[in-house]
């Protein structure tokens, strides 16, 4: 395999990891072990619009792709990564909760997933959301996933893959659900209260869709659909301002943890503010 690994990125539609999912493989553009390439359907979920982004993504010769959706079971999203898994590119899908129900699908047709049960459906009411409201709900959900844990289990998946297919070891994709546990035990938290505020805030997070869903596709009244996205946003935004509080902490004690990547690759490691990042197993 060739040193460099390829990565293409696929993005169909818009989750919360979404626009910086490319950034967390190589936070200070120092790597010298991956390329990355990004084709992105905006906010559109179209099978025409994910066949062309899927297509941009085979003209990189990726060695391994990332799919990322919301509610993979979609017709767009399906189409998309049929088109990479056809052209034999190994694919990990990425989604919420939704794609829960896909599971064996997904792994009866070879793809890896890594199914996120925090990125909860936005509050997406013509009446409510505007593009500032869209600002505000993601930066809430994007400090929810980084705070808790979820991006950290991300990486070191991906990062896994990509270790596999430099040294050229029998390749295998993650099957994931992120729940609470798995990306609280990925958080590097350390003091008891940290965790019980990160905890609280993945669970608010994760229920929010329960709302956004209600609110979207049952309930069909504006007087009474209104008020329920509403009441989910600020459900995120509660969320967001618990998982703060959890980094708050760990900063109060000298305990934030960081992994930053090696030129190589490799994911270091450190607790204290003023210290060096170690290797994994120093």
């Amino acid at each position: 395999m060739s040193e460099v690994i390829r990565v293409g990125i696929a993005k169909f539609g818009c989750l919360g990891i979404i626009p910086v999912i490319e950034y967390l493989l190589d936070e200070r553009a120092e790597r010298k072990d991956i390329r990355t390439y990004v084709a992105g359907s905006g906010s559109k979920l179209d099978p025409e619009i994910c066949t062309e982004i899927a297509n941009a993504i085979l003209n990189f010769k990726p060695h391994i792709a990332l799919a990322l959706s919301p509610n993979a079971a979609l017709p767009g999203p399906t189409k998309g990564r049929s088109i990479l898994k056809e052209a034999g590119i190994p694919t990990i899908v990425i989604s919420d909760k939704p794609a829960k129900k896909i599971r064996e699908k997904l792994e009866a047709e070879g793809f890896g997933y890594m199914i996120i049960e925090a990125e909860s459906m936005i509050g997406a009411r013509r009446e409510f959301l505007d593009p500032t409201e869209m600002a505000l709900y993601n930066s809430d959900l994007l400090r929810v996933l980084a705070i808790t844990g979820v991006f950290n289990l991300v990486i070191r998946e991906i990062d896994r893959v990509i270790e596999d297919l430099k040294t050229g070891n029998s390749l295998t994709l993650p099957k994931l659900v992120i729940n609470r546990e798995k990306a609280l035990e990925a958080s590097g938290l350390t003091n008891p209260y940290a965790k019980c505020k990160a905890m609280a805030a993945h669970e608010i997070s994760s229920r929010v869709s329960d709302l956004t869903i209600e609110g979207c596709f049952v309930i069909k009244e504006m007087e009474k659909y209104i008020p329920i996205v509403a009441s989910a946003h600020e459900m995120m935004r509660i969320a967001a301002k618990l998982a703060d509080e959890a980094r708050e902490i760990e900063k109060g004690i000298d305990s934030v943890f960081r992994m930053p990547h090696h030129p190589k690759g490799m994911l270091l490691k450190k607790w204290k503010l003023i210290e060096k990042p170690l290797k994994p197993n120093s």
